[in-house]
């Protein structure tokens, strides 16, 4: 089993380690093989030693369904002009913005990336807060497929791609025939699931306590039947805000900004009260690793900054091992 930590391969990001051999040094002292890269294009380190790369998470954007599908009456409401719409997706075209996708994947082949990932969602600013979404999960993974279908047109299968589960429409993991439909669309011959467990738990806001949690991501593995097969990584935390949900949600705030820049500035400590990545302290979370015996296991953990993201990686693994696992 391959282990990491999610990092963004940017100056701003490594500055603090000093340099990424330095970084790499921390995360061997803790037994982990590398990191999940994540590229953000206006800021690329380009230091950055490849094979410190277990893996890549594309780059993505919340909120993509209406632009790609070219739906003005929606973009005008949510962003007010064509040239707000260019600011956030930096193109005005579906065929440019896809590009972005596809130089990115780029990237993560010239890394020699293990695995890809691939998120599968669809959410606009105003439905992360009143949890009534404009678009079906079918519209979402239809979309998707076909997107993921082009994206990888061509493209030799030297790394696993694996799509990776939400809260939002579209791929959630709760829900077997939706989940075959994603794996069975995809013409890839190596597809697979990552597999977010603090992604998974934020599905069920009645969860309440970590045992819950793993309770409730062991049914829908066995709800999954032979198609849990297909879990080939983890991304390993929890997520605890079923209270926050029920009391910050069903509408939209009433100092909410109309500006897109100012609400997303808004939106994204809401966002991270809702979706925790808070390190497992219950050693039941063993459980979830015995269940899927996943190749990659990245430890996707939150913190107010990456030196702290290594302590709580720590404490994470310091519960994997009193769980038996280490």
């Amino acid at each position: 089993m391959i282990q990491s930590i999610n990092f963004p391969i940017a100056p701003s990001c490594i500055a603090p380690f000093g340099d990424w051999e330095t970084l790499r040094r921390r995360l061997g002292a803790l037994g982990l093989d590398g990191v999940e890269g994540i590229c953000d294009p206006c800021e690329i380190d380009e230091s950055f030693p490849a094979d410190l790369l277990t893996g890549y998470h594309l780059l993505f954007y919340a909120d993509w369904l209406d632009f790609y599908l070219q739906r003005e009456p929606a973009l005008m409401k949510k962003f007010g002009s064509w040239e707000m719409v260019e600011k956030v997706y930096g193109s005005r075209t579906p065929k440019a913005f896809f590009r972005q996708f596809r130089d990115d994947l780029d990237r993560a082949i010239g890394w020699n990336a293990r695995y890809v990932v691939f998120h599968v969602a669809d959410v606009s600013l105003e439905e992360c807060y009143t949890y009534r979404f404009l678009h079906s999960d079918w519209e979402v993974l239809e979309t998707t497929v076909e997107f993921i279908n082009q994206l990888l047109d061509g493209v030799a299968p030297t790394f696993d791609f694996l799509v990776e589960n939400q809260w939002w429409p579209g791929f959630t993991f709760t829900d077997p025939q939706k989940t075959e439909y994603l794996l069975s669309h995809i013409r890839f011959p190596r597809v697979g699931i990552m597999l977010d467990t603090g992604h998974l738990m934020n599905t069920n806001p009645a969860i309440r306590t970590q045992s819950d949690g793993v309770d409730y991501i062991l049914s829908m593995l066995q709800a999954h039947g032979s198609l849990s097969k297909s879990v080939k990584g983890m991304h390993f935390h929890q997520s605890l805000s079923g209270r926050y949900v029920r009391t910050h949600t069903g509408t939209m705030p009433e100092d909410f900004p109309e500006e897109y820049f100012r609400g997303f500035a808004m939106t994204y400590p809401h966002i991270e009260r809702i979706d925790r990545h808070r390190p497992w302290t219950d050693p039941r979370c063993v459980e979830l690793l015995e269940a899927v015996r996943p190749e990659y296991l990245t430890h996707e953990l939150s913190s107010g900054e990456h030196r702290s993201q290594l302590a709580a990686a720590k404490r994470q693994l310091g519960t994997l091992r009193k769980g038996g696992w280490l």
